[in-house]
């Protein structure tokens, strides 16, 4: 099951020298060929730094923030809350999050 993977695509890209000292550097740094490092990029999710991006992080981690406030006084006040108001709101909350 160990099938060897048949790479005969090439790609081209144009970088700076100092670009492409820093791209040998992080590959080395790493025990890696370039090949293998830039491969090994491809597969590796990240944040992106657009504004809007950096706004949604931010309002994601409000509503996480608020989440667990709800969530503690949920705990705290168990025995006093309507916890089917609780759950309804919880949902919506769920439903504004499927529109981001």
């Amino acid at each position: 099951m160990n099938e060897k993977i048949l790479r005969d695509e090439h790609v081209s890209l144009r970088v700076t020298p100092e670009e492409k000292e820093r791209i040998r550097q992080l590959a080395e740094a790493d025990g890696m060929s370039v090949g293998d490092f830039l491969r090994e990029q491809l597969n590796t999710p990240r944040v992106r730094k657009t504004k809007a991006e950096r706004d949604k992080i931010l309002q994601l981690a409000r509503i996480g923030n608020n989440l667990n406030q709800i969530a503690r006084w949920a705990n705290t006040y168990k025995h006093t809350c309507d916890a089917l108001q609780v759950n309804l709101q919880l949902i919506e909350i769920e439903e504004q999050l499927k529109c981001l």
